[in-house]
């Protein structure tokens, strides 16, 4: 388990352990990759993140994350697998399963709906990126990434 605090304030705990927590997730993000590209999408108040959401009532988590992949981004995803899951300590906590998938492809016609569409960044880019929304930035983010790159090199 690693606590830190994200930069909004917000107590967070992360896990790499499925059920870790009391309460289950039922909210999603997906970090995943098209051609050797980040696959982030520009959040209009936030800024630029990886795909997520909220799972709708008896949603799989594995399908939510498809589907917000999708409306966020235009992106078809496959081989979802869960990364870690991560509890948000607000005031009403919420936990957040993370997954890592394949792009299958990407909609040339799409129109994205809640944020301002695809954004694909090089890894230097995505280093580099002034406009990350605030948790892309915070010492849970770089957890998983690092995990997701150990998973990577395997």
């Amino acid at each position: 388990m690693f606590s830190y605090t994200d930069l909004n304030g917000t107590g967070v705990e992360l896990s790499f352990k499925k059920n870790a927590f009391p309460i289950q997730a039922t909210h999603v993000l997906v970090i995943a990759k098209y051609k050797g590209l980040w696959v982030l999408t520009d959040h209009p108040i936030r800024g630029i993140e990886f795909p997520g959401g909220k799972a709708e009532v008896g949603e799989d988590l594995a399908v939510a994350a498809a589907r917000e992949m999708a409306e966020e981004t235009g992106a078809i995803i496959t081989n979802i697998e869960w990364l870690a899951t991560y509890l948000v300590q607000d005031d009403q906590p919420f936990a957040k399963a993370v997954f890592v998938a394949n792009v299958a492809s990407i909609q040339p016609e799409f129109k994205p709906r809640e944020t301002n569409g695809l954004v694909l960044l090089t890894e230097e880019e995505f280093n580099n990126a002034e406009n990350l929304s605030f948790h892309m930035k915070d010492s849970g983010m770089k957890k998983m990434l690092e995990r997701m790159s150990e998973r990577e090199n395997c």
